[in-house]
Order: C-alpha cells, then structure tokens, then sequence
C-alpha cells in the first residue's frame, strides 16, 4: 500500500503534510503536491494532516490512475520537506470537484 494525493489538492496546496513525513517523499508543483508511490513508506501520518482531505491510500477504488499521477509528477518535481503557505484563494478552490481538468499545471513547484 501506498498514500497518493488526489485532485482535491490542487489550487490549495496545503503544505501540512510534507512536515510530518519521516521519508521526504512529497514533491512540490506549481499548484499541487505528489507523492512518490515507491519511496512511500505507508505510515499513513500524511493523510489526518492534509485539511482538503486529498491524501488517500491507493487501495480505495480507482486509486490507480492517482498513483501513476503521482509517479510520473514526483520524478519531475522538487521535492519539498518545510511547510508553507497555501495558494491563494485556497478557501475558495478547496472542495471544487473537477480540478484536474480545469487547473492542473505540469509545471514544477520551488520545492525547498
């Protein structure tokens, strides 16, 4: 098992749960955090931290497509370990469904 973040993340981008992880293993984008699904190592103390509830573990249902997204995203991505702040307007955007489609950004984030 893995924990992967979902699209609620986008245009949010909490940063909570990169201060708990003991491995390192989010990465920054411009408006999203990833995962990377192999140096997961399952603790599960990302997924209570994250306040838009977009940290999931991969065997919920159709959890496969997030965790090649997360994959793919966390080899192109910096990897970030400090918390910062949230994205502006985040109030607004957490909750939105479909964000994948409509502001999904490939573009890698600052990281640390």
């Amino acid at each position: 098992m893995t924990y992967v973040v979902t699209d609620n993340c986008i245009m949010c981008k909490y940063t909570d749960c990169v201060e708990v992880c003991p491995v390192d293993c989010f990465y920054e984008g411009e408006n999203t955090l990833v995962i990377h699904p192999d140096e997961c190592i399952d603790c599960g103390v990302c997924e209570p931290e994250c306040p838009a509830d977009a940290i999931r573990p991969d065997t919920e249902p159709d959890m496969e497509q997030w965790v090649e997204f997360n994959r793919k995203y966390s080899e192109l991505w910096p990897v970030i370990t400090r918390k910062k702040e949230p994205m502006p307007g985040y109030e607004e955007m957490d909750g939105q469904s479909g964000k994948l489609a409509k502001y999904f950004s490939e573009a890698p984030g600052e990281g640390d």
